[in-house]
C-alpha cells in the first residue's frame, strides 16, 4: 500500500485462498499491475480484512475453512457492495458458476487456467462486466436461473456454517466458540440438519456438505 502516487493509483486486491503458496502465486502476478494489499486464508479472516481495507476487487476460493468462499461473498455483497468478486476455483460446475453470476458482477476462473485468464478477468469485473470461464459459459445464459436454483440451497445461513464446521471435522465446543453460540445450539442445528436431509451418521453428513460444495475434496481446492 506504501509507495509512489502511481501505486496508491491502481485497483486493490485482497486475496483470500487457504494454500499459501497459491495465494503467494497469485501476489507475484498481480503486483505488476495491481495494488495487493492483502492475503487471507480463511471466510471469516476475509470478512474481517475486507471491511478493513476495502478492496476494489477480492479474488477468493470457493473451498475455504470456516467459512466457504460462496458464502463469504454473499456477505460482502450486503457488507462491501463497491467491491467486485473473482472466483478462482478447482470447480468446474456451471450451476455453481450460475450461482455465482447470480451476486452481481463476478469473474469466475478456473486454477488450471492459464494466469492471462485470471489477468481478463480482473479487467473486466473492474469495467462492470461478468467473466465466466468458456468452458463453463453455456451457449445460452438464460438458463442461468434455473441452473443456480439447481445449486440453492434449502439450508438457513447458520445451518450451512454448522455443517461446514462439522463437516471439517471441528469439534462442538470448537463450533461454538467460533459461532458464539452454545454446545447444545450447535448440537441442535446437527441433528435437524440430519433429520431433515435423512443423514444417518457423520459419514453422510460430510459427504452431504461435499456434494453442496461446503466442503472440498480437491487438493487445491
Amino acid at each position: 500500500m506504501q509507495g509512489s502516487n502511481q501505486s496508491t493509483m491502481r485497483p486493490r486486491i485482497l486475496i483470500a485462498d487457504d494454500h499459501s503458496v497459491v495465494a503467494e502465486g497469485l501476489r507475484s502476478l498481480l503486483d505488476k499491475s495491481y495494488d495487493v494489499v492483502g492475503v487471507v486464508h480463511d471466510g471469516r479472516a476475509l470478512l474481517v480484512e475486507a471491511s478493513n481495507l476495502k478492496p476494489d476487487v477480492i479474488i477468493l476460493d470457493i473451498g475455504m475453512p470456516l467459512l466457504n468462499g460462496m458464502d463469504a461473498a454473499e456477505r460482502l455483497k450486503l457488507s462491501l457492495p463497491s467491491a467486485k468478486l473473482v472466483f478462482l476455483t478447482m470447480k468446474d460446475d456451471a450451476n455453481l458458476a450460475a450461482a455465482a453470476l447470480n451476486l452481481g458482477t463476478v469473474g469466475y476462473v478456473l486454477k488450471n487456467a492459464a494466469a492471462s485468464e485470471l489477468l481478463k478477468a480482473v479487467s473486466e469485473v473492474l469495467q462492470g462486466r461478468s467473466y465466466v470461464t468458456a468452458k463453463l459459459r453455456p451457449e445460452n445464459w438464460a438458463i442461468r436461473e434455473a441452473r443456480a436454483r439447481q445449486y440453492s440451497k434449502e439450508l438457513t445461513p447458520r445451518q450451512q456454517e454448522v455443517l461446514q464446521l462439522l463437516a471439517e471435522g471441528r469439534a462442538m465446543k470448537e463450533i461454538a466458540d467460533i459461532l458464539s453460540v452454545s454446545e447444545k445450539t450447535v448440537m441442535f442445528h446437527k441433528y435437524h440438519i440430519m433429520e431433515l436431509f435423512n443423514l444417518k451418521n457423520n459419514a453422510e453428513l460430510v459427504l452431504f456438505a461435499l456434494n453442496r460444495h461446503l466442503i472440498s475434496s480437491d487438493p487445491l481446492r
